[in-house]
């Protein structure tokens, strides 16, 4: 099972961290970022890595090189940091059957496992690792709105006036599919390929989708105070 990590952006608001390096390199308790997330995608069955990259993308292939503790690397160049829907597209190519996504400034301590379990025993094209948040928080990523079953029935990037307080926290499982739904993908008010439009096109089409609820935590580190915070999540 091939997993994605999407690791392209600048991290501008982890400056001045990011200026001399990616924002995959930055460490969080004595390792960077990506291994962070490699290690969890290995902790999940997952044997081929692939990363998609594109600021100061040359410092993490030096970085890793051609494999991480036996697994595969692989990498995906994207250009244009026009959004993550864009970013899984440019992947497309480079990856086969289930893939496991995750977004690269991610530190996870959670059940990333049931996710991958509910979405082989449920035949979905697409599971997503959720939790309940704050109405604040749901304003600020992408918000899901589920059946009583657990069937995930939409999904809206940054709304104003969120239809839920269920987000996603950037641990996806997902069926070929996906690639055929990211390059249909329209761009947003924002000018980004956003990745819960191209679910909602999986949804459109009668693909089932599935959300497991976060057991445990993940941390997205998008400023340098997400450090002292992880770190401290640690111990």
């Amino acid at each position: 099972m091939d997993g994605v990590v999407l690791a392209a952006g600048e991290g501008t608001r982890m400056r001045p961290l990011t200026a001399d390096k990616p924002k995959g390199l930055v460490e969080v308790a004595g390792e960077p970022l990506l291994t962070h997330c490699f290690d969890a995608l290995l902790s999940v069955g997952v044997d081929r890595l692939v990363v998609v990259i594109g600021y100061r993308g040359d410092d993490i292939v030096s970085r890793y090189g051609d494999q991480y503790r036996d697994a595969p690397i692989a990498y995906v160049q994207q250009d244009d940091q026009l959004g993550l829907a864009h970013a899984l597209e440019q992947a497309r190519t480079a990856v086969d059957g289930t893939v496991v996504v995750l977004n690269g400034d991610n530190v996870c301590r959670a059940n990333l496992s049931d996710a991958v379990d509910r979405h082989r025993e449920t035949d979905a094209s697409a599971t997503l690792l959720v939790e309940d948040v704050s109405q604040a928080e749901a304003r600020t990523t992408g918000v899901v709105t589920t059946d009583d079953e657990g069937r995930v029935t939409g999904l809206v990037e940054k709304p104003s006036d969120p239809p839920s307080t269920l987000v996603t926290r950037g641990f996806f499982v997902f069926e070929p599919a996906i690639g055929h739904a990211c390059a249909l993908t329209l761009p947003s008010e924002r000018g980004e390929y956003e990745l819960p439009d191209a679910i909602d096109l999986l949804l459109s089409a009668d693909h089932r989708v599935e959300a497991v609820e976060l057991d445990g935590w993940c941390h997205n580190v998008n400023e340098p105070s997400d450090i002292d915070a992880v770190e401290e999540r640690l111990g």
